[in-house]
């Protein structure tokens, strides 16, 4: 682990005066800083963006193909180096941390073969009178400077997600990474620079809130992609005037056992999806509709796996359960299940703190829909399980919420597949898998209060393109 990061900022690596430290959560021991970029920093990086806005629309898409295949490359060089920094930063288990490295290199694959399917259409237009002897060719074209800001949860691969659609696209791009884990981002910011890209294409800052508003705000960005809570997304989209806005929220996604689920073949995963990363993910499964059939299998083998989990330091090979990002925010989940058990959930497994940032993986049932561990994202390793008798109750106690993201339905059978695709109101609906599965080429978002738009490198440049429409006259 390096001493200090510098910062990325209009393809040169530079220091400010404001350190920004980086903290190790499993001990909240200071592990290295990076900087914070000021209005200087970002001035310049906008400066550069702009200017680059011209050699970027005008790459062949070979060069950005070529150039997203290199960072995928050398990612996959330097592996473990990543890992060690999501592990620092995040303290995410080094298991999960090699997982989200292999995914980012997908992603920038997945950018340099989309970065050569950018197609248009001809169109015939006579269709009308007034049409006759006309066609029309339709192009997409980069919409030019993009604002990305990313969360912290996995500070890698979603900031990949970012910046392979925008290079792909041929848009400049400047990136804010959350301030608690900026190193990962700085590390492919290092990749970047070794690249032809023109300087100002990139640039990687790190930011105090006041700063990188200005991302939302100034009118000279094209676009605005953002990554986090539902409360600081919607707000942004309220004051980002007239450019165009992709909005990746928060979610408290579901999962429903039906009569006919497979229960032991699909247990480790529905527990691994609702404890693994420590619950911090926005489609980590909080909360679980039961047959009630199934119910008495179901909970108890549920309790027994949640109960075998052990907490342990996130460098280790064999952890798989570690801390949350912060105190602040162990103690907010904590304060949370307490409260739901004084007004008369039942604590099944955990409930209670392991460490400073550490919570133990808490099943609740006898919940109430108006309790904030069933209404409101929890981020954390926290479950609710509850029953019911009728598929079609159990999807409308699924919809009701205020978000949308993805759901996970454990089913074989056929008409309960089409019935929960056609009225589950998410994003995603996965059969037969947990609902924080998600595969990077596939379109990705939500729904209701989960957000706007899509991403997935192939749909986050649909974004980032706009339609041209080219009418010719062959009278």
């Amino acid at each position: 682990m390096k001493l200090d990061y510098p910062i990325y900022c209009a393809g040169e690596f530079v220091t400010t005066a404001q350190e920004l430290p980086v903290v190790f959560p499993y001990n909240g021991e200071v592990a290295t800083k990076t900087y914070l970029a000021g209005a200087e920093e970002l001035e310049k990086a906008t400066v550069a963006g702009l200017a680059a806005e011209g050699v970027m629309k005008n790459l062949p898409a070979y060069t950005r193909s070529e150039t997203l295949f290199h960072i995928a490359k050398r990612l996959a060089e330097r592996k473990e180096k990543f890992a060690e920094a999501m592990v620092t930063e995040v303290g995410k288990p080094l298991f999960y941390a090699r997982i989200e490295v292999d995914r980012a290199i997908q992603t920038f694959a997945d950018g340099a073969e989309e970065a050569k399917r950018i197609y248009g259409e001809w169109m015939a237009l006579d269709r009308a009178v007034s049409g006759e002897k006309h066609e029309a060719v339709v192009r997409r074209f980069p919409v030019g400077l993009v604002a990305a800001i990313a969360p912290f949860n996995f500070p890698l691969n979603l900031v990949a997600h970012k910046l392979a659609p925008a290079i792909a696209a041929g848009c400049p791009i400047i990136l804010k990474p959350a301030s608690k884990t900026p190193l990962s981002a700085l590390l492919l910011a290092e990749l970047v620079a070794e690249t032809n890209l023109p300087k100002g294409a990139v640039s990687v800052l790190p930011m105090d809130r006041a700063t990188g508003d200005k991302l939302v705000t100034d009118e000279r960005f094209k676009l605005l992609t953002f990554t986090g809570s539902p409360s600081v997304g919607w707000d942004m989209k309220a004051r980002a005037g007239k450019k165009k806005i992709v909005l990746e929220l928060g979610g408290n996604a579901a999962g429903i056992i039906a009569k006919t689920a497979d229960v032991k073949k699909h247990l480790k995963k529905i527990v691994g999806a609702s404890f693994g990363q420590s619950g911090q993910s926005c489609i980590h499964t909080q909360r679980i509709f039961v047959h009630e059939s199934q119910k008495e299998e179901f909970y108890a083998a549920f309790v027994e796996e949640a109960k075998k989990i052990t907490f342990a330091d996130p460098r280790e090979e064999m952890t798989m359960f570690a801390s949350m990002i912060d105190e602040a925010n162990a103690h907010r989940i904590d304060g949370w299940v307490k409260e739901s058990v004084a007004d008369g959930a039942v604590v099944l497994a955990g409930g209670q703190r392991l460490s400073k940032t550490g919570y133990a993986p808490t099943i609740l049932t006898r919940t109430d829909r108006e309790m904030k561990v069933c209404a409101e994202e929890a981020f954390a390793p926290v479950v609710v399980l509850e029953n019911y008798t009728d598929f079609k109750d159990a999807v409308a106690r699924v919809n009701d919420s205020k978000f949308g993201l993805q759901t996970g339905v454990f089913t074989n059978d056929l008409a309960e597949v089409t019935y929960a695709f056609e009225n589950l109101e998410v994003g995603g609906v996965i059969i037969n898998n947990v609902s924080s599965f998600r595969a990077d080429t596939m379109p990705y978002g939500g729904v209701k209060d989960s957000g706007a738009g899509r991403e997935g490198v192939r749909y986050a440049i649909e974004d980032m393109t706009e339609r041209r429409v080219l009418v010719i006259n062959k009278n």
